[in-house]
């Protein structure tokens, strides 16, 4: 703003230009040093440090653009013709990596501004002008640099840092200049039109996906260069233009058609296994854009081969032992990583249904022989787990099945089939001792110390990997809302006993300690007791005293967690847990009697007053362990009145239930509140605590509910403001 500047001269104006250009050549200089003293650390090498420094050089380097745009095309363009020249003259190694070095330092840069180009600057065409012109040096660049001798050079690491500065260079050019909010009349395009004839965003595509192609051909032994083409090329394609755009090159229809191993020997590197479902994830969006079934089939022939010979080798091996000697489990992984993101593609319900169609139910059952066949294989395991857990997963409704159709229950079938036969598995390799062996919390944390997180990653990546994807796939199948399951029961079908079962045998195989430590099962598994407690809270309620304290001493200590997911999914669990022994056991005795009628579960008619199965049951573990809704209801007040947390509404859901069973033990519990705090604040925190209950009933009706909810925001506010 001028009135705001003052009289005295600045010195920016001279100062900035110098330091950038000092801070260039300082980089070319780097490049030097390090080649004469290989014990230096190159910062190429120092994502973080390098990261740190690009992000700030644009500020410095548009001060004055022109100055600092000039300087460095000086640089760079002697630089660019003789790595030109090397293409076609050899030149000696060590010559050729520190050019590659300088180049990649210029590279670098030159993205690194682009990125920061100032879109409110009054002189914006300009300075997109300038974009232009060393935007055009890099695209010249990219031209030379895979042909000639220069394709000799993929396995030396000055090179490999080269095609990292050109994917990071791609990246920044995309986010500025390809997308819904860039015109075609940039002065970008314009600048890159004169000196390269590439006019327009489909140009620029077609260059990038030449470079993603040559990049996945020929680094399949880099993982790094692999994972950032392929992030390059999955961002690409999620936008909704340049997607469109992509659609329209020859190249991605060739892509479609060939996209084996024969074609992209990255595939076959053991070091890409995440990266092929990256690979196929993204190609699948593609083809989904214009979701036709002839394209998908003729996209999934070379996978449907792949299953059919899988399957002709199931059905000729006698044995287990067998198919694992015939098979390679490299091949067998793959297959189930390429599956699983095609799956992640499939958005809509059409698409969707063009892979249940293809895979049911003639390739389910060669899946669940190769995962009895490979079960104590967690290379193979993971994947095949994985896919099973993104295949019945609802995102977006996909899951959405008519209302005569079958599918929907025997999709459930198939993953409960998948989580037997894996804890059947685990069972058969020994467990740790058993989570529930010590009835409470601390029992277990202490009783498994040897078992627990000081075995290291060993045991996750054996046991607990696989159990955690099981209960995920469980609660994503299971929280689809596309499987009636009272069916299972009304017609013998042990399908959904038989899931839980197994879910809670591999659960109680875990240590508490374990359960709560690693994040990734901690999340699963309470995200399925949040599942279970809403829609089959009598199963929880009907399983033996043991199991049952442990469950709800996992929910006490989730609450505690610092992951708002974790502990949101515990408050429900609880909330729904509380309420069913409420409603159908502690409301009767308090005088306050609520009706069952027409819960699922209770074994009678539209009118009875039977208690549904399970409550019976879950009355004699509250009568033999009378401290686990009054501790719940204390852990609870102590979250909410006295620490910081961001889901405060969804951790006093379960209160009133809570408050309601404990009954005259309420008292005692908001006694040892009130002492537990310093004397001076004892008094106000009595104070606010008597007014929670005003105008609240003995009911979990939502509008009793909610009013509780209101009272105890606003007694948690007074309290705190005072506190």
């Amino acid at each position: 703003m001028p009135y705001l500047k003052g009289d005295s001269p600045s010195l920016l104006e001279g100062n900035v230009p110098s330091i950038t250009q000092a801070y260039v050549t300082s980089r070319l200089e780097s490049v030097q040093r390090c080649a004469a003293n290989p014990s230096l650390d190159d910062m190429l090498d120092t994502e973080d440090a390098l990261a740190e420094q690009l992000d700030s050089l644009p500020y410095l380097m548009r001060y004055q653009y022109d100055r600092s745009a000039q300087y460095l095309t000086s640089i760079m363009d002697p630089t660019i013709e003789y790595f030109k020249q090397a293409s076609q003259q050899p030149c000696p190694g060590p010559q050729l990596s520190l050019m590659e070095g300088q180049l990649t330092w210029l590279v670098y840069i030159t993205g690194a501004v682009i990125k920061g180009r100032l879109a409110t600057s009054t002189n914006a065409d300009s300075q997109e002008t300038l974009d232009g012109d060393l935007a055009s040096r890099v695209f010249a660049l990219l031209r030379v640099a895979d042909e000639g001798l220069h394709t000799s050079r993929y396995g030396e690491r000055s090179r490999q840092r080269l095609d990292v500065a050109f994917l990071h260079f791609l990246q920044c050019f995309r986010k500025v200049y390809i997308g819904e909010q860039v015109m075609h009349s940039s002065k970008v395009y314009t600048r890159l039109a004169e000196r390269l004839g590439l006019e327009d965003h489909s140009a620029i595509l077609s260059v990038m996906l030449s470079k993603i192609g040559t990049n996945l051909r020929v680094y399949g032994a880099s993982e790094e260069l692999v994972h950032l083409s392929l992030v390059l090329f999955q961002e690409l394609a999620a936008g909704y233009m340049s997607g469109k755009l992509l659609m329209k090159l020859d190249a991605v229809s060739q892509l479609l058609v060939a996209h084996t191993s024969e074609h992209y020997a990255f595939l076959d590197a053991p070091g890409n296994g995440r990266n092929r479902t990256t690979y196929y994830a993204t190609l699948a969006r593609l083809l989904f854009m214009e979701d036709t079934p002839a394209r998908f089939r003729a996209f999934v022939m070379p996978l449907h081969q792949v299953l059919l010979q899988l399957g002709q080798a199931v059905a000729a091996a006698p044995t287990a032992a067998a198919l694992r000697q015939t098979v390679p489990v490299g091949k067998v992984a793959g297959l189930f990583r390429d599956l699983r993101g095609i799956a992640a593609a499939t958005a809509t319900r059409r698409t969707y249904g063009f892979m249940f169609e293809w895979l049911y139910p003639q390739h389910m059952p060669t899946m669940l022989k190769c995962l009895e066949a490979w079960a104590d294989v967690p290379a193979l395991t993971t994947p095949l787990l994985k896919f099973m857990a993104e295949f019945c997963f609802n995102k977006s409704q996909r899951l959405t099945f008519d209302s005569s159709s079958p599918y929907g229950i025997l999709l459930f079938r198939e993953v409960s089939k998948v989580v037997v036969t894996y804890a059947n598995s685990l069972a058969l390799t020994g467990q740790p001792s058993a989570g529930a062996s010590g009835g409470a919390a601390t029992t277990t944390a202490g009783g498994t110390a040897g078992t627990g997180v000081t075995g290291g990653s060993a045991v996750y990546d054996t046991r607990y990997k696989g159990i955690w994807i099981c209960l995920l796939a469980l609660a994503r199948a299971m929280s689809g809302n596309y499987v009636n399951f009272g069916v299972f029961e009304l017609y013998g079908d042990p399908a959904l006993k038989d899931a839980f079962d197994a879910a809670l045998r591999m659960v109680l195989s875990v240590p508490l300690v374990d359960l709560l430590a690693f994040r990734k099962l901690a999340k699963a598994y309470f995200a399925l007791m949040e599942v279970l407690a809403a829609g089959h809270a009598n199963v929880v309620a009907a399983q033996d005293t043991r199991t049952f304290v442990f469950l709800m001493s996992s929910l006490e200590m989730g609450l505690k967690s610092l992951d708002v997911s974790v502990s949101s999914s515990c408050a429900s669990a609880v909330d729904n847990l509380a309420s069913f022994f409420w409603r159908h056991v502690a409301s009767a005795a308090a005088g306050h009697p609520e009706t069952s009628v027409g819960l699922s579960g209770g074994p009678g008619g539209p009118g009875s007053s039977a208690p549904p199965h399970g409550a019976q049951q879950m009355a004699q573990h509250v009568a033999q362990h009378p401290n686990i809704f009054p501790e719940l209801l204390r852990t609870l007040f102590e979250i909410v009145l006295f620490e910081e947390c961001s889901n405060q509404w969804s951790l006093s859901r379960p209160m009133l239930a809570l408050v309601l069973i404990n009954g005259s033990m309420y008292n005692d519990i908001k006694a040892g509140l009130i002492t537990s705090q310093p004397p001076e604040r004892q008094a106000h925190l009595a104070a606010c605590l008597n007014k929670l209950m005003v105008d609240v009933g003995p009911s979990l009706d939502p509008k009793n509910k909610d009013r509780f909810t209101q009272n105890l925001t606003v007694l948690r506010h007074e309290y705190r403001a005072k506190a």
